[in-house]
């Protein structure tokens, strides 16, 4: 495709955005761009959280993992369905129950200002990093399919990136992102499925064939028992996955104002259990498209993309959708898929970040009502400014977007874990002033304990089975596993510290 019909492509798209944009946002009060005044359908806030929750990682880096983990990425998929079991029954209705705009405004009432305080701004680091990290990728690809041939510098992408998503959120808020969502959800699944049905044509196979082939089976492996030292062993994913999806949707005000935006607690259990139940059958198609690509990869030869010297397995994807020939219509659904999944999370956390810093920072409800709009608007303004910087500094960094999205993550909510869970199962008061430094010592003993080198060595039997090559590759397979490999089981680690420290600073009522 030429570079001036992928510019009208995006410009079609966002046209309809800002269409929807139009059409919700007539009342632009903070009621409707906080709440959506609590009237939207339930079916729609589910479907459209897929698109949120999967998000450009998963467009882009999800299909890429399989190289390296095969699809070990569903043992924590797995995990997200039980955590998500506990959102709909226990964090639900308390949100409800207390009738928050703000999730954290519950840490207030529980424990007092400075916890309050301290809950917010964990969700401000975790979100602006996390949005930006998703952002930055796939602004990346489209660097690298468009923008790059153009001679437009990646900065500018990014700006022109954040100014759209700021067009079309700035007036109707969370209410425009629920049906911007469900488009954006659409536009991701019809997109991986046109590519499986693609790639799965030029390799001459159905789906099902394709699933059964002896090729599927070499990358298709899904659950790791054998090393629990290993990134993939299944608890570490398992239970990791259990609590990041506590933390990040759950503790999160960016996915929990969408489900805050339904009728009723019935309407929002509704919605986790249906979004949770198709999550496991939408990573599988990921993943499955992450499959095919390897496979189609070594069939046809097509080396993995380089960008600034350095191979992305996440550029893939549009690699072989843009640049192998395989038609027009598995590139225009791959745009589409691509810029739906950019600004499926990004929009919403704009919007949640600006909630959240107008209500948790600002108290923009207790102010004057003329005040109230205004004042919303120039943080929409600041928060946007903000995410450009953040994209631009990752710019500068190394590394798996994915490994170090989560990563980040694990250390950043686990206060906010470890804060709503004592909260909830115990009753003790605490010394809120002294929370702050609860969370920043929980952090920094977690990011120690990542880093202490805990020594192991392989019994016979499994060095055995997993030295199948030369005697030089077995020496540098032993010097490369001699050291635990943590995962996503950091996240309850932290909580856990965190959970401790403030029992140590709590006192029975």
């Amino acid at each position: 495709m030429s570079s001036t019909a992928i510019l009208l492509l995006i410009a079609g798209y966002f046209g309809i955005l800002i269409l929807i944009s139009f059409l919700t946002g007539k009342d632009d009060s903070n009621d409707v761009f906080f709440k959506a005044k609590r009237q939207s359908p339930w079916y729609v806030v589910a479907f459209g959280m897929i698109g949120a929750s999967l998000s450009g990682v998963t467009f882009i880096s999800v299909p890429g993992m399989v190289n390296g983990e095969q699809f070990a990425y569903m043992q924590g998929v797995f995990g997200f369905f039980v955590g998500y079991i506990f959102i709909l029954t226990v964090l639900i209705p308390l949100y409800y129950k207390l009738n928050v705009t703000s999730i954290y405004q519950y840490l207030e009432q529980r424990f007092g200002f400075v916890s309050y305080k301290t809950g917010a701004f964990f969700f401000l680091l975790s979100r602006v990093t996390g949005a930006s990290f998703r952002l930055f990728l796939v602004a990346l690809a489209m660097q690298y399919i468009v923008f790059e041939t153009m001679g437009v510098p990646f900065w500018l992408t990014v700006i022109l990136s954040i100014l759209l998503i700021w067009l079309y959120t700035n007036r109707g808020g969370i209410k425009t992102i629920v049906w911007t969502d469900t488009l954006q959800t659409l536009a991701m699944l019809v997109s991986v499925c046109v590519a499986i049905y693609l790639i799965n044509e030029k390799l001459n196979w159905s789906y099902f064939e394709f699933l059964n082939s002896d090729a599927f089976a070499k990358k298709g492996r899904i659950f790791f028992f054998d090393d629990p030292y290993a990134k993939v062993y299944f608890w570490k994913y398992f239970i990791g996955g259990i609590f990041i999806t506590i933390a990040m949707t759950g503790l999160d005000q960016d996915m929990m104002q969408k489900n805050l935006t339904c009728k009723n607690p019935k309407d929002a259990k509704k919605n986790i259990f249906s979004m949770a139940s198709l999550l496991i059958i939408v990573n599988f198609i990921f993943l499955s498209l992450g499959a095919l690509l390897f496979i189609y990869s070594d069939t046809f030869n097509v080396a993995i993309p380089i960008l600034d010297g350095r191979p992305r397995t996440d550029l893939l994807f549009p690699e072989i959708a843009m640049n192998q020939g395989l038609g027009k219509g598995l590139a225009i659904t791959f745009l589409i898929g691509l810029i739906a999944a950019a600004y499926s999370s990004a929009d919403s956390a704009l919007t949640s970040l600006t909630t959240s810093f107008s209500v948790d920072f600002l108290n923009i409800e207790s102010k004057p009502k003329h005040v109230q709009k205004p004042l919303r608007k120039k943080v929409h303004i600041g928060v946007s400014i903000l995410l450009i910087i953040v994209v631009l500094i990752f710019n500068m960094l190394e590394g798996n977007v994915v490994g170090n999205l989560f990563k980040f993550a694990t250390f950043t909510y686990g206060p906010l874990l470890g804060l709503f869970v004592f909260g909830i199962l115990t009753k003790r008061a605490i010394r809120d002033k002294y929370v702050w430094i609860i969370g920043i010592i929980a952090i920094g003993l977690t990011y120690v304990i990542t880093l202490t080198p805990t020594y192991y060595a392989y019994s016979q039997e499994l060095f055995a089975e997993k030295c199948t090559k030369s005697a030089w590759d077995c020496a540098a397979l032993y010097a490369q596993q001699q050291y635990y490999n943590f995962h996503w089981e950091i996240l309850p680690i932290n909580g856990f510290i965190t959970f401790l420290g403030l029992f140590a600073i709590s006192k029975k009522h």
